[in-house]
């Protein structure tokens, strides 16, 4: 299965730092880490974290990161998304190349 979350915390925590802009980025490195650490398949990009796995390690992963993030606010916002097919692997780099190919075979 493939994941893709975000997970971003709110209002002020015990690791909260004077933070006058509102970045969250300190947390969201919390949380990379952990699935970095992982050793799963995974992607960051500016919005969202993918991750490629069977269901148990990857919601273990999304737990983890999640975990991560709690210190930095009173509250945790997590946004998900699962592509569930079943006997794929790969897929986090295969849809990518399969959409690819198909932009080339259309020009």
């Amino acid at each position: 299965m493939l994941i893709a979350f975000s997970v971003a915390p709110s209002g002020v925590g015990a690791v909260s730092a004077e933070n006058p802009d509102g970045s969250v980025h300190d947390a969201v490195a919390a949380a990379v880490s952990v699935v970095r650490a992982s050793g799963l398949p995974h992607r960051t990009t500016s919005m969202f974290t993918e991750i490629e796995g069977e269901w148990d390690e990857v919601f273990d992963v999304v737990k983890r990161a999640t975990d991560a993030v709690l210190p930095y606010g009173s509250r945790v916002s997590l946004v998900l998304k699962a592509d569930i097919r079943t006997g794929r692997t790969g897929e986090i780099d295969g849809k990518i190349e399969r959409l690819e190919r198909a932009i080339d075979d259309a020009s």
